[in-house]
């Protein structure tokens, strides 16, 4: 059974150069936090006519 969700990170870019790397800025941050358990994750993507948006965000948990 998984332990009960512990927190939230949101990762969210709008210009199109922080969007190419928002990736890399989610493995970084996995990288840094190896004792998390993640539990799920969602990737959304919005826009208007002028801006895009694209938000990860991860759900994790920590494991007895």
């Amino acid at each position: 059974m998984t332990a009960p969700l512990a927190g939230v990170k949101v990762f969210s870019a709008t210009k199109a150069k922080e969007r190419e790397l928002l990736g890399e800025k989610v493995t970084s941050w996995l990288r840094a936090n190896p004792d998390l358990e993640i539990i799920d994750k969602t990737v959304t993507m919005s826009s208007d006519s002028a801006f895009h948006c694209l938000s990860i965000v991860v759900f994790w948990t920590q494991p007895s």
